[in-house]
């Protein structure tokens, strides 16, 4: 009798062997009928005997497991992204500073495709895959490992046992976006507008065999822990990882010198649209892993590597219209209506064109022809107008005078037009979405989407309306794609929102002019939103940094009744509406009630991190120096700031007498 837990452990060997083989290789030592024989019986035994089925079985490539959300991940090491540049002058400045750093001539540099896809940690204990994480933001990032180990070209076992970390991109190969978008419009639903897309989507779906089918693939690029196995160029490296089985791009060099560097970009611009997958530009690292910490860091980006884009890529279309949606705060916003048109792989028919002096200054008429391009490689913008390419039935673009929406008068403020009537329906939406938005009430599973199907099913008609939701359980269970655990998982975040500090509250109401850092302010000196709500005008005014514009705001707000009545039925419903933090500020501590300026790269903290630790302690964090300013904290290649800080004779601080004094104030 064949033992089954030998016969198993003989099976996951030969098939992970198989897809190796196969799937990296592009060779293969059996024939499909026999892979898919040997595929059967595995999974015939693993039903039969569970309690013998391998973490790194070949099975769970196929997909089929379900999890409610993913698990949060520490990284050992943080992620870190790259800088980007955009041009050769910004290349040339790179190479400069690196080989200051180093005190040489000449730097032997890697160049990389850089693909456009979904960046992703794997950590191997013992050969065996521990686990799959995204970056999130750089040191929490989530285990998405039931989704990439459906993409059979990742190795589930290495002939290695010491502890390795390897980071990549998982993408979807433009052959893949065309079957799954051939199969998405048969079956009426949503196309994906680029392959980054598609990847992202796929790898973050709570249901495994929907990566399964999309066929996703992976490149491996960064060998974290090289030096604990005694490699030290990163060209090595990659060498390493791949024969352990990982799937490394070919298309890499090795260049001496930036120049090398250049003609490589320059041949990669050429051959890009060929290449079967999707990249947006050429990475560049120092290939000498020993000279990295002697490089060093920012907060966020190695200095040793820089991401080169591509410039936009542009496209010509017609304008249809401009349209008008109308925001939170009642602001009109035109909107381009294009000729549907693919720029870099997005299918782009929408562009926003921001306010009437946009339209005007760019000379746009309803029916032109114009030059679009992806801001950034990500929002669409309308570049210009083709004005030779006219033929005189083009009209002109005159800004209503009334809301699109509901009809009411619009008021202009500068260049922007607003609608103020409280009572619009697209105004309500929009309220609905920024309250739930994770820098307000942090209501997660209430997006945009959500907010807009749950307003357009009655469910939702006011903020006070997100904490009666419960009472539609079942009416929401029969709208497809919900079931009772998500319901009850929503209800559950509505009711955690109901705890937060006055702050979070404050920014949710939505009171024109008052944004984050100002809630935050309000909130240390009022304590309450009632005591707020009885400021006055002089009081508010007093304030640094409030100025009479935004004390009138504040003002008219808790003048208006349908305000209050919204205010207090938020209180009825249970919503805290004081500030929360005030006994972890210790008036004691160095920063307290001090003006603030940071400037230059922190190297252990990021500029808005550092704000808030800041803010936390009492501080107060300024935007500019003067003569008022307290302290300056000056990091790497500050600049002006630091310049003037020195002539005014403020006080100066670098990053580690400003580490000391937070630890302290913080105990």
């Amino acid at each position: 009798m064949i033992d089954p837990k030998s016969r198993i452990d003989e099976l996951v060997e030969l098939l992970n062997r198989y897809n190796y083989e196969y799937y990296t290789l592009n060779q293969s030592s059996v024939d499909d009928a026999t892979f898919d024989n040997l595929m059967e019986e595995l999974i015939l035994l693993e039903k039969k005997y569970p309690e013998f089925k391998h973490k790194v079985s070949p099975t769970n490539r196929v997909g089929g497991q379900v999890v409610d959300a993913f698990k949060k991940v520490t990284h050992k090491r943080q992620m870190l992204s790259l800088a980007d540049v955009f041009n050769y002058d910004e290349l040339y400045d790179f190479d400069r500073k690196v080989r200051e750093a180093l005190g040489t001539s000449s730097v032997e540099y890697m160049a990389e495709l850089k693909i456009d896809g979904l960046a992703m940690s794997m950590d191997y204990v013992d050969g065996k895959l521990n686990y799959c994480a995204t970056r999130g933001d750089g040191t929490v990032g989530e285990d998405v490992t039931t989704n990439v180990v459906t993409i059979k070209s990742i190795p589930l076992v290495i002939n290695d046992s010491k502890p390795l970390e390897v980071r990549g991109e998982v993408y979807m190969p433009k052959a893949s976006l065309k079957e799954c978008n051939e199969r998405n419009e048969q079956e009426g639903r949503p196309l994906f507008a680029n392959c980054r897309n598609a990847a992202a989507g796929s790898i973050r779906n709570l249901d495994s065999s929907i990566a399964a089918s999309r066929k996703l693939n992976a490149y491996w690029y960064y060998f974290v822990n090289a030096s604990d196995f005694g490699i030290y160029k990163h060209s090595d490296a990659l060498n390493y990882i791949e024969k352990l089985g990982f799937r490394t791009n070919k298309e890499r060099r090795i260049c001496n010198g930036i120049e090398e560097v250049i003609k490589y970009i320059d041949e990669y611009h050429v051959k890009r649209p060929q290449l079967d997958y999707d990249i947006d530009g050429i990475v560049i690292k120092v290939n000498d892993l020993k000279t990295y910490d002697q490089i060093g860091y920012t907060a966020k980006t190695p200095k040793w590597a820089i991401a080169y884009k591509f410039p936009p890529e542009e496209a010509k279309t017609k304008l249809l219209d401009i349209t008008l949606t109308v925001g939170r705060t009642g602001k009109i916003t035109p909107n381009a209506i294009l000729s549907p048109v693919r720029v870099q792989g997005s299918l782009i028919q929408r562009a926003t064109l921001h306010n009437e002096d946009f339209i005007a200054e760019k000379g746009l008429k309803i029916g032109d022809t114009v030059v679009i391009r992806k801001a950034g490689d990500i929002i669409p913008e309308v570049v210009l107008a083709i004005k030779e390419a006219r033929n005189g039935q083009e009209i002109d673009f005159v800004m209503p005078n009334i809301c699109p929406v509901c009809g009411e008068p619009l008021t202009k403020i500068d260049a922007m037009h607003f609608c103020t009537n409280d009572n619009c329906l697209a105004r309500s939406v929009e309220k609905l979405i920024h309250y739930a938005s994770r820098d307000a009430m942090d209501i997660e599973g209430m997006g945009e989407k959500v907010v807009e199907q749950f307003f357009n099913q009655g469910f939702l008609t006011d903020i006070n309306s997100i904490y009666e939701l419960k009472k539609y359980r079942e009416e929401i269970i029969e709208i497809d794609g919900w079931s009772y655990k998500s319901i009850d998982n929503l209800i559950e975040a509505i009711e955690k929102s109901k705890s937060n500090s006055m702050e979070k509250v404050l920014f949710a109401l939505g009171i024109k002019e008052v944004g984050q850092k100002m809630s935050k302010t309000l909130s240390r000196i009022y304590k309450s939103i009632d005591a707020l709500s009885n400021a006055t005008f002089e009081e508010l005014t007093s304030i640094p940094d409030v100025g009479p514009v935004l004390a009138n705001s504040i003002v008219e707000y808790f003048k208006n009744e349908n305000n209050i009545n919204t205010f207090e039925k938020l209180k009825i419903q249970g919503v805290n509406t004081k500030y929360l933090k005030e006994d972890s500020i210790d008036s004691e501590n160095f920063f307290y009630n001090k003006k603030v300026v940071l400037t230059g790269t922190l190297v252990n903290y990021g500029r808005k991190e550092a704000g808030e630790i800041l803010e936390s302690l009492g501080a107060k964090v300024q935007g500019s120096v003067s003569k008022v300013t307290d302290v300056v904290i000056a990091g790497s290649e500050a600049g002006s700031k630091l310049d003037k800080a020195q002539k005014l004779g403020v006080r100066l601080m670098n990053e580690d007498e400003f580490i000391s004094l937070i630890k302290k104030g913080e105990n």
